[in-house]
Order: structure tokens, then C-alpha cells, then sequence
């Protein structure tokens, strides 16, 4: 086996999704272990909430082109606006920004990171998310899903996502919603929602979601940072306020995870999608799930050992 597959291993019978260290209490460790997540309250200062604010909306205005940026609008407002906050829902792949990207080093996030990764940080994927007031079209109602879909590297128990929001984020402008303790759970098929209206483009959802598990609203003030597994089963529900409901976020993995082959599984097909996309934005004929990563992945902390 590969380090990375006995790292698996934890390292005290009670804890399987948490490493040892001093930071996280017992009581910590247990509930991101019973629910697959963790809500650490005010982590990421207003200074530099603001200064990615600022960042965002140059982009939007393309007063800045990072390479490899991918900037993805709203299907259903496409032909309104233009280029402008109005119509961009998510600012993706923001590695080559480096105020952006300065997100994915805070020394503050890093600490909580290495509770469930270890010490060797990749720096995986990156987004910030403007979540727009919605239309009775629902377009940014992002549907229950596993992160771990869009992954071809494993164990899913070394990666985490780190989500901050850089305002209140409630019921009335479309928090997080989790279903508790669904990391325990396998990866499940994944599509496009059959409902009416346009679907934003890799806005894929359960293609059976079990109604009957219970599911928490997050609601989170500016600077409270998530930390969630890649298999908790979670989306974002409806904007109904006239605002723009703004997060940042980063998956991280340990350096020591290793990349898996999706042909002949439930993300073969999120492969095909991916590589037309790129195929067409970057003029190339051939690319695997596994090329696309190896381009977006950075080192934040440690040393760079397999991903």
C-alpha cells in the first residue's frame, strides 16, 4: 500500500477523521467525528474578508486576469449584464491570484487544516462564491451534494474543505446546509437535477437524495470558518434577500494522498464534462481529471509528497 493509504489508519481507536494534536478539544474531535463538520467562530478578520471582497469584484470587472481563473455566471442572467458582480456566481480556480490565494496560507486557517490532513498541505480548489438574489427560477439553489464527487485523489478522510463567510450567511440569503454525520457514507451517483429552468454549468446534485435524514442550516456571521468532510452530504438553498451572499473557500488535501483512475465509476462522467470544458477553453485534445488537479494544486505547508 501507499503512505497514503496506511496514514488512513487513526491514531487512537476513537478518533477516525481527526488527527492527534493540541489544538481541537475532545469535544471537538467528537462532534467533526459524529458529524462530519465543524463551525470555528470568527477565524478569518475583517481586513482580510474585505481585501478579498475588493479582489473579487477587479476580477469581475476584469481589472485583473489571473491565469487559469475560471469565472462562472449565472446561465439564466447571461445575456443581461455583461461582466459584472450581477452576473457572476462563483470565481473558481483562483490559484494564480495572489490576493485571492493568500486565503489558502492564512497561518489561522492552516492550524485548523492540519487537524485533519496532517502536516503536508496541498491547497486543492478554490472558490469564492457570490450567491445571488434568486429568481422563482431557483438558478442558485445548489443541490445536495459529496465535494468528493469532483475528486480523483483519495483517502477522502485526509481532505477538507475550509468555508468562511465574509458576511452573515442565514436561512434568508442561502447558508450551508448539512445533513449531520452523512461522511460516514459511501461516494453516491451524482447528476443534474431534473426541474425546470436553466442549471448552472458542474452544479451537479444527489440523483437520489434521502429526504428522511435530518438537515442543519448553518448560520455563520462574517469571519466563522466550516471545516467539513468531502463526503458530508450538504448545498446552499435560495437567496431571498436583494444582497449578495459572499464566501470563500479552499479543499485541502495531505501532500501524502494519492490520485485514483475514475473510468468505470459513478465519476466517469464528470471526467468527460470536465475535459470538454478544458478542450475548449485552452485548445488541447487531450486531458485527464488527474491533468486538471496537477494544475490546480499548490503546496501551502510541508512537503509535496505524492498529489
Amino acid at each position: 500500500p501507499t503512505s497514503a493509504q496506511v496514514s488512513v489508519v487513526p491514531h487512537s481507536g476513537r478518533f477516525c477523521y481527526t488527527l492527534d494534536n493540541d489544538l481541537l478539544t475532545t469535544e471537538q474531535r467528537q462532534f467533526y467525528e459524529d458529524n462530519g463538520y465543524l463551525v470555528i467562530k470568527n477565524l478569518v478578520s475583517d481586513e482580510d474578508i474585505e481585501r478579498f471582497r475588493k479582489e473579487f469584484t477587479r476580477i469581475c470587472k476584469r481589472e485583473v486576469k489571473p491565469p487559469g481563473v475560471m469565472i462562472m455566471k449565472d446561465e439564466s442572467l447571461r445575456s443581461q449584464f455583461g461582466q459584472s458582480e450581477k452576473v457572476v456566481n462563483k470565481v473558481q480556480d483562483f490559484q494564480e491570484d495572489e490576493e485571492l490565494f493568500r486565503y489558502c496560507t492564512l497561518p489561522e486557517v492552516l492550524k485548523y487544516v492540519e487537524c485533519f490532513t496532517g502536516p503536508n498541505i496541498m491547497a486543492m480548489h478554490t472558490m469564492l462564491i457570490n450567491k445571488l438574489p434568486d429568481s422563482d427560477k431557483q438558478t442558485f439553489l445548489h443541490p445536495m451534494h459529496q465535494d468528493l464527487h469532483y475528486f480523483p485523489f483519495r483517502p477522502a478522510s485526509r481532505i477538507v474543505c475550509a468555508w468562511t463567510a465574509m458576511e452573515r450567511a442565514d436561512r434568508d440569503n442561502g447558508c450551508l446546509v448539512v445533513q449531520p454525520g452523512t461522511h460516514k457514507t459511501t461516494l453516491k451517483p451524482h447528476g443534474y437535477p431534473e426541474r425546470e429552468g436553466k442549471t448552472n454549468k458542474l452544479f451537479h446534485g444527489l440523483l437520489d437524495e434521502d429526504e428522511k435524514i435530518p438537515k442543519v442550516h448553518l448560520v455563520m456571521e462574517k469571519g466563522d470558518t466550516v471545516f467539513f468532510h468531502p463526503l458530508l452530504i450538504h448545498g446552499s438553498g435560495i437567496n431571498r434577500t436583494s444582497g449578495f451572499r459572499k464566501s470563500i473557500s479552499c479543499h485541502f488535501a495531505s501532500s501524502e494522498c494519492h490520485y485514483i483512475d475514475v473510468k468505470n465509476t459513478t465519476q466517469e462522467h464528470l471526467e468527460k464534462e470536465l475535459q470538454e470544458m478544458v478542450c475548449k477553453k485552452y485548445d488541447t485534445t487531450s486531458v485527464e481529471l488527474k491533468d486538471i488537479w496537477n494544475f490546480r494544486a499548490r503546496l501551502v505547508q510541508g512537503e509535496r509528497i505524492n498529489l
